[in-house]
Order: structure tokens, then sequence, then C-alpha cells
């Protein structure tokens, strides 16, 4: 996956009985985050953070969506929470995850595991991918991702 590349569509299910096709959300800046589990604290606290700032990003023209490996009924729970107005979805086959590369071998407690590294896409209305963030750290992330959407955006 490169920058200023269209991003080849995919399909995944989702909440809130979405199917999501990524060529239906052509005309919108689409956030795509990538994150290692439903409930854990890190990955809470950036669903959180894209939370409060979702009318901001609406405001852009812009969609989120999360992304990881566990079941639709672990998202729905997880969403349901936290009360998240973006839909996740998911990626248990990882089409998605293997499209973007963010399936990393990573140390948990000792032991090699294979997981998905915390990561984050921008893709542009013609469905480009015009920015692409790894090994995210959460704290300040969101508002770097809106700051650049607001720059790129010509709302």
């Amino acid at each position: 996956m490169e920058i200023n590349k269209k991003v080849t569509s995919f399909k995944l299910i989702g909440t809130s009985g979405l199917q999501f096709n990524l060529s239906d959300f052509k005309g919108r800046y689409l956030v795509l985050y990538f994150y290692p589990k439903d409930a854990t604290p890190g990955c809470t606290t950036q669903g959180n953070d894209f939370r409060d700032a979702y009318k901001k990003f609406q405001a852009l023209n812009t969609e989120i969506f999360g992304i990881s490996r566990d079941t639709l009924k672990s998202h729905e729970s997880f969403k349901a929470k936290f009360t998240f107005p973006f839909e996740l979805l998911s990626d248990i086959e990882e089409k998605a995850c293997e499209l973007f590369n963010v399936i990393k071998m990573k140390n948990m407690y000792g032991k090699q595991v294979r997981g998905i590294e915390r990561s984050t896409f921008v893709i542009d209305p013609e469905g480009k991918l015009i920015r692409a963030w790894r090994s995210v750290k959460v704290e300040g992330h969101v508002k770097e991702v809106y700051q650049f959407i607001k720059q790129h955006n010509s709302i």
C-alpha cells in the first residue's frame, strides 16, 4: 500500500448491520484505524478519543471506522459500552489487515505473538491513500489525524 495510490476495495462486516464496502464511501474522507483488541486499555482510550472528536471529523466530510480481528459480537459490546458513534469492522479473516500490512510479530509477556500493529490510514474522497501512521502511540494521535485532514480538506 503506497501513499497517493488508489486503495484496493475490500468488504467487511460491521456493527449496526453494516456491510462495509470501501467503494461505497467515494466522495468522503475515511479514517481507518486498526487496533489490537476490543476493551483493552489503549484500544478503549483510542476509541474514546475518536468518539469525542467524531463531530469535528464529520464536519470535514470524514467517516471513521475502527478495525480489529475481534468478532462482531465483541465489537457490538465494545461499541455499546463506550457509545462509539462510528462503526467497528470485524476482520477475522485478516483481509484488510493483509491489505494494509498491519499484522506483526509482537512481544507479549515475554512471548512472540502475531497481532495488529496499531495503525491509522486516511483515504481521500477519490479512494487514494494519503497518509499512514504505524506503531501509533494513542496519546495525541486523534488530534494529529484531525489536523492532517483539516489541512487537506477543501471544504
